[in-house]
């Protein structure tokens, strides 16, 4: 019989060691701002990439004369980006979100909504940083850029599959692609399907329970009946998007929030319906174009080199996002040529179509939502390439978004009083370096 073999039991200063190495992993974790943020550990370790840019044109010089910022969503990238420019010098800066989609801005109340489509969905809600909270426990920088924080986050089931946000009659819409209908969206509520076309009625029951026509976009209007809404068809069929043999070319159509009814026909994988003043548009995606919608008709207002999604208006120019064509769905592009599609945002004259200036990303793939906001709303976003660890983590420890509208700052308060009584100090910059 073999000798029983004898257990030797550990140490207890070598369980404590491991256990101390244990518990010092865990209260390292979950240290940067960037991943507490958008609650996703990998966050921190945005490749830097994916920023790197090309301009041609005057595109930067375009954002300063409008006096905007560009909010535009890199979604199979997991960025949300802001694009703005200040006494000649351009300015990129951007939050890691998983898989950002549509986006809206309620410039009045001094909101950015984005929806984030993975499972399940989220819709986040930005506010500007209008200030910082008085310490005596840090040191706290002497100014703070007005930039865009979340504030409040959403979860919705994924398959809601949430595409396009917009503002109608005050109130938030998206497009619940997976439901065939559009939703009203709200913090306290949830969702509720308040909209949907005909064409998905069985016997006069909407069918809901699964995405069928890729309705993807909204030109809101004032009302939901004076909205158009754009979908990759208008047939419920056996196929169904994102399958293979889901046919797309001409089968885009435009609905009308009033009839329910397509208004035009013949478009290819539409996105990113908008209003111009009374004039409507769309991203005719697969053959890249940007179309005007008139009389049941669409006419071709520019030729850009990708896959078209993401339109917003300023002034005289339309600034329009394109995208790589996914090689799995080349075949929803029959109008572009593959190899030589771009990622980027470009500003094209309203009246000519010629495009007047551009930014494109070598490392970049697809661009879901272009948006505009003002300057003097918010400039940016949180993180940039060049990230300050230590500003970054004292703006989040003590930042407030409780500035009134239209008010640019306040003096920082000195009194004991005021700092008892837990008023803010605003320390605001615009355009002035850290």
């Amino acid at each position: 019989m073999p000798p029983a073999v004898k257990k030797i039991k550990p140490k207890k200063n070598q369980q404590s060691k491991a256990l101390n190495a244990l518990w010092a992993r865990h209260n390292a974790e979950w240290r940067d701002a960037a991943q507490v943020s958008s609650m996703w550990k990998d966050a921190e370790s945005t490749d830097p990439t994916l920023l790197k840019y090309k301009v041609t044109g005057a595109f930067f010089d375009i954002l300063e004369r409008q006096k905007i910022a560009l909010i535009v969503s890199r979604e199979y990238e997991h960025l949300l980006l802001s694009l703005s420019q200040s006494a000649g010098k351009p300015s990129i800066t951007y939050l890691p979100l998983p898989h950002p989609s549509g986006v809206a801005v309620d410039v009045q109340n001094q909101k950015v909504f984005v929806a984030s489509t993975r499972n399940p969905n989220q819709l986040l809600e930005l506010r500007p940083v209008a200030g910082l909270l008085n310490r005596l426990d840090v040191e706290l920088p002497e100014s703070v850029e007005k930039n865009l924080v979340v504030t409040r986050s959403l979860y919705l089931p994924g398959c809601i599959y949430m595409h396009d946000l917009a503002l109608i009659d005050g109130h938030l819409h998206g497009n619940a692609v997976g439901h065939n209908a559009i939703v009203t969206l709200d913090f306290e509520k949830g969702f509720e399907r308040v909209w949907w076309p005909k064409c998905i009625e069985d016997k006069h029951k909407p069918i809901f329970e699964q995405n069928h026509i890729q309705m993807n976009s909204i030109a809101a209007g004032k009302t939901l009946a004076d909205s158009y809404f754009s979908a990759s068809s208008a047939v419920v069929s056996t196929s169904r998007p994102g399958e293979p043999n889901y046919q797309v070319d001409g089968r885009g159509v435009i609905f009308s929030g009033k009839t329910r009814e397509p208004i035009v026909r013949g478009l290819t994988r539409p996105h990113s319906a908008r209003f111009y003043g009374k004039r409507l548009f769309v991203d005719n995606s697969g053959y890249g174009e940007l179309c005007e919608i008139k009389d049941g008709k669409s006419s071709i207002a520019a030729k850009l080199p990708g896959w078209t999604r993401g339109l917003c208006f300023a002034g005289d120019v339309a600034f329009i996002g394109t995208s790589r064509v996914i090689p799995r769905f080349s075949q929803y592009a029959p109008g572009l040529d593959v190899s030589k599609s771009v990622c980027g945002v470009h500003a094209v004259d309203v009246k000519s179509g010629r495009i007047l200036g551009s930014i494109t990303w070598a490392s970049g793939n697809q661009i879901f939502a272009v948006e505009s906001m003002p300057v003097v709303m918010s400039g940016g976003l949180p993180f940039s390439l060049k990230r300050d660890l230590k500003n970054e983590n004292l703006v989040f420890y003590a930042f407030e978004t409780d500035l009134s509208a239209g008010k640019p700052s306040m003096k920082r308060l000195q009194s004991t009083t005021d700092a008892n009584s837990g008023k803010s100090s605003s320390l605001l910059t615009r355009g002035k370096k850290k």
